[in-house]
């Protein structure tokens, strides 16, 4: 046992003397010594204390203000130190003092020992407290964190009328709670990590050991440990550094601030990523039918889940081609309008200046305004903004004849029906885009190109091994019964195919839940 403590005590010699500093057994050199370390730092907080019968025991305690709980370091740290009776202790040395001080005299539970001068800064900055011994080269390290945290709230951008309202805040161990709460078993694991070579922001992956595919565990620790960047503040900057299609525009990570939507996916065998001062927790693998589930979807009645997500498909689809064939049909193929409604929109294009594209490209582009106006100023105002907005800007040019007001329809058809997919509104303002420009050069044919060269794109796609349609033109009855549909639970037996391989099956057979 002394021959191992030797060998620590030598290593920790060589890694401080790596590191350029020497540690001391002086109190006063050492608290000089983190002074000049966090020089010009003015949240650092360095206290000497005394013990009351015993004035040749000075203490040291090294924190940053802000980032640690006052009442506990007092109840625990201060005034045990202040009050104990060293002179009733039996110790060879200050080492033996400091491990009985450890495990006798103070309260907290989350106590270490380090002498490693990079554990001790590293502690620091993390809002831990040191307790240094005049005589003694090392500190305690004691874990009193505390800061002000926000409460559990809803999640702003996943509002749903039924099921649960919590949602995740910024704080790491506050959703892992929530998480655990949830699914109160053994199995679900989390693994700890840090990244960012100068933020050093804690990780965590989450996942059920005897449902989720080690290759997928792996793979994201791969690609965690590739990431090279010195600072991490969300999960979406993860998500753009490991995703497998870096310049598609469809998301390949899923993306969430609820808890129960975090839980339901790791028990169909994904895993879930959260970060120490993120509200969002990031999925894998993603597929393309998440886009469209929601989780209120669950928690209604299966017909309307199911009529919601198919609306959601459908509005997708209007959205990226109500405009591309609107162009091509009034420009290249009036033969296939019928002849009273071309009379209508003849008549209403009379004065106006501009192509018909020009007029799509000019309207898309201020609705995209508002919505972008509506979502950086305060929501009361952002709503009225972008409704006023819409319909004083709409009437004023079909009045100045600068667009024609069938275009407006259009155009407020293609926003309300890009609206109904909040996940996918980058990558269909991309597409609708590409689709205008395929039709103005080849008319009706353009957008038949586009959408197959989409498609082709799509099916293209992998996520963590995993092919991004998956479940979309499956032979396989469970594959589709929670895609465009949302099937009835006593259905639902099967976890998704290549995702939940490892253990299919959700419950015994399709019978079980099931009333008679």
């Amino acid at each position: 046992m002394e021959k191992q403590t030797a060998d620590g005590n030598r290593k920790d010699s060589q890694q401080n003397k790596k590191s350029g500093q020497t540690l001391s057994t002086s109190l006063d050199e050492m608290m000089n010594l983190f002074r000049q370390i966090f020089k010009d730092d003015g949240t650092l907080r360095i206290r000497v204390i005394n013990n009351e019968g015993s004035e040749a025991l000075r203490f040291g305690l090294v924190n940053v203000d802000g980032m640690v709980d006052k009442h506990m370091i007092q109840e625990g740290v201060i005034k045990p130190l202040m009050a104990f009776d060293f002179t009733r202790m039996d110790y060879g040395n200050p080492a033996e003092l400091m491990e009985k001080i450890r495990t006798q005299v103070i309260n907290i539970s989350d106590v270490v020992a380090s002498t490693d001068l990079n554990e001790m800064i590293s502690a620091i900055i993390a809002g831990k407290t040191l307790l240094l011994l005049d005589g003694y080269a090392g500190v305690l390290n004691i874990n009193a964190q505390g800061w002000d945290k926000k409460a559990i709230t809803e999640p702003v951008t996943e509002k749903s009328v039924y099921g649960p309202r919590e949602g995740f805040t910024e704080s790491l161990i506050v959703n892992l709670t929530q998480i655990r709460r949830r699914v109160q078993d053994s199995d679900l694991k989390f693994i700890f990590s840090k990244i960012g070579s100068r933020s050093n922001t804690q990780i965590c992956i989450c996942y059920m050991e005897s449902l989720v595919s080690p290759n997928i565990v792996k793979e994201l620790q791969d690609r965690l440990g590739q990431v090279d960047i010195d600072v991490v503040l969300d999960t979406s900057f993860l998500s753009e550094l490991i995703r497998d299609e870096p310049y598609s525009p469809f998301e390949m990570t899923g993306s969430t601030e609820r808890p129960d939507s975090v839980v339901s996916k790791i028990m169909e065998g994904r895993v879930a990523l959260l970060m120490e001062g993120s509200p969002y927790a990031m999925t894998v693998p993603y597929v393309f039918v998440e886009n469209f589930q929601a989780s209120s979807d669950y928690y209604i009645n299966f017909y309307f889940g199911s009529f919601n997500r198919m609306l959601r498909m459908v509005g997708a689809l209007l959205s990226v081609s109500i405009p591309a064939l609107y162009v091509a049909l009034v420009t290249y193929s009036q033969e296939m309008i019928p002849t009273q409604l071309l009379l209508s929109i003849s008549t209403a294009r009379v004065a106006v200046p501009f192509p018909t594209v020009v007029e799509a490209i000019f309207m898309l582009t201020i609705f995209e305004i508002l919505r972008e106006a509506g979502e950086r100023i305060p929501t009361y105002i952002g709503q009225a903004i972008s409704i006023v907005g819409a319909l004083v800007l709409g009437q004023a040019a079909v009045e100045a004849r600068l667009v024609s007001a069938p275009m407006i329809i259009v155009v407020g058809l293609t926003g309300i029906m890009t609206l109904l997919n909040p996940r996918l509104t980058g990558p269909l303002i991309i597409v609708r885009a590409v689709l205008l420009f395929a039709v103005f050069f080849l008319g009706i044919y353009g957008y038949f190109l586009g959408m197959l060269g989409l498609v082709v794109h799509l099916m293209s796609l992998r996520s963590f091994g995993v092919p991004y349609m998956l479940g979309i033109g499956s032979i396989r009855p469970q594959d589709i019964k929670d895609t465009a549909i949302r099937a009835p639970w006593w259905h639902m037996y099967l976890r998704p195919a290549m995702i939940g391989a490892r253990n299919m099956k959700r419950k015994g057979s399709n019978k079980i839940g099931r009333r008679p």
